[in-house]
């Protein structure tokens, strides 16, 4: 528990003591203490409507109870300075702010792991992201849901989930189908030989390229192949050589996944016909126009719908359903789907399926990514200037750094739309957040660079924080205290954007703060004491910057 939390904790137990100590609530009868921040730092640092609850309990006026409970305080053990009593019987506390030094002691100690939370207590949880089709390169969409998935589990993970990290691989479908076809056709044709494109085929470079290299490495031996063995030789080089390059450009992107989940070993392991038997079992199907459906109305779905075409072949949501109930078997508290934009149909039908194969539909949550809209010389751009395609996610890296947008994409809550400015994203100035952040934590190695210059030394110094009496220090003080309910919450929302703006907000006090106030001091306890606040302040700034995998500098 942060020095923040026990400072509620203790006044929360001051306040119930008070009430108790007035005769006006049996303990039994005490409500929940709320406390909250006012939203004008006039009105103090917490403040409670406990006045309000025990109106009825007490018989009293709200004032009256508002005195009482202040009266039976005490100040000392609860941490506090001041009390005023507000409007009808609002009690605001100023806190006792000299108590938050401690926090600079807690950062030190903790180094790296301070912010770590314990809101998670160990519970399973499944996300599953990116899950792109492997037909071709990742582009925008699938990079806002890479760096979203990616930094909300590295968040659950600080706050003490156990996550686990999946990226399901459609490789058993139409869109298989359609590459293979694709390849083949690009590979006649890098030999020179007459070929038919498929209809819905994929024009994309890569596999282009792929169908040269072919070329390079195997000349035109397959060729001379029966027309199924040279299917299935394409199918699996390009499968192979797509998802390659998937896990390689994620990687570049600081992503990682503990779990490839294959489509094709769902098929082969039954676990479709598996589950279509298992709801026919349970009596949630039934058979129409010589097609199987799944009775998805009973559980809220706006429809019925089909497993089983007419023609024995299944739609699209067979497989992800017996996807789902696998997830189910494997024993988690939770399961997290990010899906792109315009999945929101699929949210409803998968969790009717899961209801009927009386699995909690509580359990699975889907989390929707929407659209990017990149802007460079103030224009919307759509297309890659080198391929004249949408834009990939290696391209974007290429353009802006890994740093710069992972940290926009992590910005903003995944269901609102997001404006990609390229240009701001690289400018070297406040007005970029991604600078205006990473600044803020070379700013102070910049201090501490100067420091040693003059031959001070560089370290924590416990004895010298009483010196922190700036209002501004108190500030910077409380919010360091902040970061680890902060990482509790991001995690407990699914809002890892929270992380973002912390930081944000982090910087912006410090930049106040550095500019208002020299560290270096006539007063040696001063230096000393603001030198150990710039240390706290730097390893908070690290930590937060880690928890989004973007590069904490030393220098810019």
């Amino acid at each position: 528990m942060n020095i923040l939390e026990q400072m509620k904790e203790n006044l929360k137990q001051e306040i119930r003591q008070a009430v108790i100590r007035a005769g006006l609530a049996e303990e039994s009868q005490l409500p929940d203490v709320v406390l909250e921040v006012p939203r004008e730092k006039a009105h103090g640092d917490l403040a409670t409507n406990m006045a309000m609850q025990l109106t009825r309990i007490a018989r009293k006026n709200p004032r009256q109870i508002a005195e009482a409970i202040v009266e039976g305080i005490d100040r000392r053990k609860a941490h506090i300075r001041e009390v005023e009593i507000a409007g009808p019987g609002f009690i605001n506390f100023f806190v006792d702010r000299s108590v938050l030094t401690e926090v600079v002691t807690d950062v030190i100690k903790q180094a790296n792991d301070y912010g770590i939370s314990s809101a998670g207590q160990g519970q399973k949880v499944l996300v599953e992201f990116v899950s792109a089709n492997p037909t071709g390169s990742l582009h925008l969409g699938h990079a806002r849901g890479a760096a979203f998935g990616d930094v909300l589990c590295r968040v659950m993970e600080r706050a003490g989930f156990a996550v686990t990290r999946e990226y399901y691989i459609n490789d058993a479908g139409n869109q298989i189908h359609n590459m293979t076809l694709s390849l083949e056709a690009r590979y006649r044709e890098a030999l020179q030989l007459e070929s038919e494109f498929p209809e819905d085929g994929y024009r994309g470079r890569d596999i282009i390229e792929m169908a040269e290299q072919l070329v390079k490495d195997e000349g035109d031996r397959f060729i001379q192949l029966d027309a199924e063995e040279r299917y299935q030789i394409f199918r699996k080089y390009g499968l192979e050589r797509l998802l390659e390059k998937i896990k390689e450009d994620l990687a570049k992107f600081r992503v990682h996944f503990d779990s490839w989940f294959s489509e094709t070993a769902l098929h082969q392991s039954k676990a479709v016909e598996e589950s279509l038997n298992e709801l026919e079992r349970l009596g949630k199907t039934y058979e129409k126009d010589g097609a199987i459906w799944l009775k998805s109305t009973d559980y809220g779905d706006d429809k019925d719908r089909v497993l089983v075409k007419q023609d024995g072949s299944y739609t699209y949501i067979t497989p992800d359903i017996a996807y789902h109930r696998d997830k189910y078997n494997r024993g988690y508290d939770r399961i997290i789907d990010i899906f792109g934009a315009d999945h929101h149909g699929y949210i409803p039908r998968m969790k009717a399926a899961m209801s009927a194969l009386d699995f909690d539909p509580d359990k699975l949550t889907f989390l929707v990514t929407q659209m990017v809209k990149l802007y460079q010389g103030g224009e919307l751009v759509k297309m890659s200037k080198r391929t004249g395609k949408a834009i990939t996610l290696v391209e974007l890296m290429e353009e802006v750094g890994v740093d710069a947008t992972r940290y926009i994409f992590a910005s903003r809550s995944s269901d609102s739309h997001l404006d990609f400015d390229m240009d701001l994203a690289v400018t070297q100035s406040n007005e970029n957040p991604v600078f205006y952040v990473q600044y803020a934590h070379a700013r102070i190695n910049s201090v501490f660079r100067q420091a040693k210059e003059r031959g001070l030394t560089v370290q924590f110094d416990e004895e010298s924080l009483s010196a922190l009496i700036l209002e501004q220090e108190y500030d910077l003080l409380q919010k360091l205290a902040e970061f680890s309910s902060e990482v509790g919450t991001a995690a407990e929302q699914m809002a890892p954007h929270r992380i973002v703006r912390y930081l944000f907000e982090l910087a912006g006090q410090f930049h106040s703060y550095y500019n208002a106030h020299r560290v270096i001091q006539e007063d040696e306890k001063v230096t000393r004491a603001r030198l150990s606040l710039y240390l706290a302040t730097a390893q908070v700034l690290k930590n937060g910057l880690n928890l989004i995998s973007v590069n904490a500098p030393e220098t810019m």
